[in-house]
């Protein structure tokens, strides 16, 4: 019979459980922060020298998630030691091996990209450069929930809320870096910070194992609530589910944000909204008392997957928040019910580091479906879908409530889908009420899986075929406004839509138009003549004039380089007996602009056109010095300019190629950012003198915009008649706005500036 403690031994222990639960929590949350906000710092720090090539930001992800798993494997290896002594010298050390690296810096020898086994080569540089400390930090979460569990605490015996901690930090992270870091602080100190951060964790980590080794000698497994439930290993379909119900979630945020992104509002840092919600599910789940109960969400899943169906069905042009709200609510939703069911399903502290393994590899598996393998085997963002029926066998099992009902399912079900299927594959009159009533039809099926899932509580996999029957609908009836093909590339999914009427095809990166052509004359006959550039591109608007302002001061033919090439819309602002180069990455982007089937602008105006392949920060470099008469940046990914080709750095890239009466000009026209002052502040910083142009062109149905564009040269009679010109402004930098650099960059400032604009 056990003893009561007396007062004052009481006391002591209570003093000691408080002080290793905020040690713990301290450490776990700290090493969180370290480790979200180091993805985004590294990463920035390679793409100046490396270019904003696809690979870069695919391989980086590959990388973390990779050693994440690693760290975790390795935990779980260590923790097996029954000697508290081992791991906790054997992970001191590592850390302190790992600091010794820091701050973070580029490994000598790295600095040029191979022609051929790139990925690889960049493989090696992020494990060389940031390797160690990463896969330090991947470690700490399982291995320090692990050393706690031994420490004899009373939460010991589910150790599993310091997860909830751990995401925290990350969550805080996330929010941190766009939010305080980006706009207050260069790289370089933010790396400084980052690794005077790395210095507190180990000692954090230090008083961790000061602790556990001051706490009575125990076994991992004698913190377990059941001991004979510890004695039994989790069985392998039991680890295979935990690895299903973490890969789901994983690869539907990548998959989320891809079609926000392409279809909904292509806003900077929109990504920040889904991976926020995804950490928050996370922070929930795990917490003692979650403060949405997993049932809720269970009965909540089937109707959050059933919106979805519906928004994918839509066609009309609702609110994009209503959307939008849409969309991540329901993806918020769908993460709470599976990893509530990985919280539910996990096993006792015994096996806490093989849980993480499995948790950390599923998380692999998923991120590299969506973000690796979908964009080379689907045109269009099929991981989506795909994904939401694959959320439905997360569900658990259940006794079907009314199975004289439930065993007729499947014959109705194949009743049902014959009958909306067959007509798919002939026209007439029902081909085309269906595809008019698509929403609503997609909807009503859409409502059979709710109500099999939470009346008839039908098997998961009833409930997943009626789902996958929905979505199939989505893709058999598409919306009649236009013909649209996609083309897919790490760049996202470009859609090239021929309007209704078949006079306009028009060029699309997520919601932007990035390119247009007409087609047919407005009778209906075919243009057989040389295309005249519209959208930015006409010969009145900035883009147009600059050209021209150049064309008539040099009195000669122009040397231009043109970075970026679209649907080609350029090729035709060329004149005989001129040299137009143009600088593109994406490879897709090529081949729709020379494919005369969706535009001629390459075909009738640069028949043999040879783009330079590649990042322009790169490509460019290596063009000879004091060649270009004209150089035209147009460089956009959706609704965004790439960064490292609005620097300083690039500027002065820019200036180096130009001729001594050359100029640099500027596509800034953006939805969501304020582009121009930050051309300029680049510009004045290389010594050169910018004007500006923003016009409302009024002549939207036409397919000819408004466009903001900015030219910059050394001097006013460089730009001959722009700067004498009334509808151009010489623009002077923002007194108080900083530069932007390869060392930094203010997105979330741009975005208010554009804000700010709008309210006046």
């Amino acid at each position: 019979m056990t003893e009561p403690l007396l007062p004052a031994a009481r006391h002591n222990s209570e003093a000691r459980d408080r002080v290793i639960l905020i040690v713990y929590t301290a450490a776990i949350f700290t090493s969180a922060l370290l480790l979200f906000s180091v993805q985004p710092l590294f990463t920035k720090m390679v793409l100046p020298r490396l270019g904003g090539s696809p690979a870069v930001w695919s391989v980086a992800m590959v990388f973390f998630q990779s050693l994440l798993l690693g760290g975790y494997a390795y935990a779980h290896y260590i923790s097996q030691f029954r000697n508290r002594v081992i791991p906790i010298a054997i992970h001191l050390l590592l850390l302190m091996a790992a600091m010794l690296t820091l701050p973070l810096a580029i490994a000598t020898g790295w600095g040029t990209p191979p022609a051929s086994g790139y990925a690889f080569w960049l493989l090696g540089l992020f494990a060389v450069s940031i390797g160690l400390p990463f896969f330090a930090l991947a470690a700490n979460n399982p291995l320090l929930q692990a050393w706690f569990v031994r420490t004899g605490h009373p939460n010991g015996p589910d150790p599993y809320f310091l997860y909830a901690s751990s995401n925290i930090g990350s969550f805080l992270a996330l929010l941190s870096y766009p939010v305080l870091l980006e706009p207050t602080l260069t790289l370089r100190s933010q790396n400084l910070v980052w690794t005077g951060g790395y210095g507190l964790l180990i000692l954090l980590i230090a008083a961790c194992g000061y602790l556990l080794l001051r706490s009575p000698k125990m076994d991992i497994a004698a913190g377990a609530a059941d001991d004979s439930a510890a004695a039994v290993a989790p069985s392998w379909m039991l680890r295979l589910r935990w690895v299903f119900l973490a890969a789901v979630p994983s690869g539907l945020l990548i998959a989320v944000t891809a079609h926000i992104s392409t279809d909904v509002a292509a806003a900077p840092l929109l990504w920040v909204l889904p991976l926020s919600l995804y950490l928050l599910t996370w922070v929930l789940v795990f917490q003692s008392r979650p403060l949405l109960p997993h049932k809720w969400m269970l009965a909540l899943q089937p109707l959050a997957i059933a919106v979805i169906a519906i928004l994918l069905a839509y066609t009309g042009t609702a609110n994009l928040l209503v959307m939008l709200a849409g969309h991540l609510i329901s993806f918020f939703v769908i993460a709470m019910a599976c990893h509530g069911e990985l919280a539910r399903t996990r096993p006792d502290a015994r096996h806490l580091t093989g849980f993480y393994v499995a948790l950390s590899f599923g998380g692999m598996v998923g991120g590299l479906f969506a973000g690796l393998v979908a964009p080379y085997s689907f045109s269009w963002i099929a991981e989506y879908p795909i994904l939401l029926a694959l959320a439905v066998l997360c569900r658990p099992l259940v006794v079907e409530r009314v199975p004289q009902w439930t065993r007729w399912y499947w014959a109705f079900l194949a009743a049902l889908a014959a009958a909306l299927v067959a007509p798919a594959f002939a026209s007439g009159k029902i081909y085309d009420w269906i595809s008019i009533n698509r929403m609503l039809i997609v909807g009503d099926v859409a409502a059979v899986a709710v109500f099999a899932a939470l009346v008839l509580r039908a098997s998961r996999w009833k409930v997943f075929a009626t789902v996958v029957l929905a979505l199939a609908l989505i893709r058999l009836y598409p919306s009649d406004d236009g013909r649209v093909d996609t083309v897919r590339s790490f760049f996202g999914v470009h859609k090239i839509q021929v309007t209704s009427n078949g006079q306009y095809h028009v060029l699309l990166h997520g919601t932007t138009i990035h390119g247009a052509e007409k087609m047919q004359n407005d009778d209906g006959t075919p243009i057989t003549d040389r295309p005249e550039p519209i959208t930015y591109y006409y010969k009145d608007g900035g883009i147009g004039q600059g050209i021209a302002a150049i064309r008539a001061r040099k009195g000669e033919p122009l040397r231009v380089a043109v970075i970026g090439l679209g649907s080609g819309s350029l090729a035709c602002a060329s004149q005989p007996g001129e040299t137009w180069k143009f600088f593109e990455i994406d490879q897709s982007m090529v081949d729709t602009a020379r494919d005369p089937k969706y535009f001629t602008y390459v075909s009738k105006c640069a028949p043999d056109l040879q783009p330079v392949m590649g990042d322009a920060r790169l490509t460019f470099a290596n063009e000879p010095n004091g060649t270009y008469d004209l150089i035209i940046v147009d460089a956009y990914s959706s609704d965004a300019i790439p960064i490292h080709l609005a620097t300083r750095e690039a500027m002065a890239i820019y200036k180096s190629k130009l001729t001594p009466q050359g100029a640099v000009l500027m596509h800034v026209s953006n939805r969501h950012l304020e582009l121009t002052s930050v051309v300029v502040g680049i510009a004045t910083a290389n010594g050169l003198k910018s004007w500006s142009y923003s016009e409302d062109s009024d002549r939207d149905a036409e397919y000819i915009f408004s466009t903001s564009v900015v030219i910059s040269a050394r001097e006013p009679e460089d730009v001959g008649s722009i700067a004498s010109s009334q509808f151009w402004t010489l623009t002077e930098p923002r007194p108080h706005q900083r530069v932007w650099t390869d060392d930094y960059s203010n997105v979330l400032g741009a975005v208010w500036r554009r804000l700010r604009e709008g309210e006046e």
